[in-house]
């Protein structure tokens, strides 16, 4: 699996990691059964700090979308494909809203708030 963490975004790292793995979860690029990297690996790959890894690895396991196999390491979850949907569902609606907010407070109205959007959204189809 690929990670890739922006230091610069104003998201935590391990919120990062969090969401990476939520994510592929979601697009199927990770299925149930797949292993993730160990804790001590994946901190040296993108050179973070292991306990870093451990409250993302937490976090996934709290939410039932990866679970622990003693003495073989981190696994995706039967299941974790609909958890991962609609968490990922909910972080984007979230970011969403923050947008509309700053959008709004600025006094734009919605018009030309969908207009940005609809801007956007077509100068990145193909990336």
């Amino acid at each position: 699996m690929f990670f890739q963490i922006n230091s610069h975004n104003g998201v935590p790292v391990y919120e990062q990691v969090y969401r990476q793995v939520t994510f592929a979860v979601a697009n199927d690029s990770l299925q149930a059964g797949e292993m993730l990297p160990s804790v001590r690996q994946l901190a040296r790959e993108l050179a973070i700090n292991p306990n870093t890894v451990s409250r993302a690895y937490r976090q996934l396991q709290e939410r039932d979308i990866v679970e622990s196999i003693r003495g073989t390491g981190v696994s995706i979850a039967k299941g974790a494909r609909g958890i991962c949907r609609a968490e990922r569902s909910r972080i984007l609606r979230q970011s969403m809203r923050q947008i509309i907010e700053a959008a709004r407070q600025s006094q734009l109205q919605d018009i030309e708030i969908e207009k940005l959007f609809q801007t956007e959204l077509g100068s990145r189809k193909g990336k």
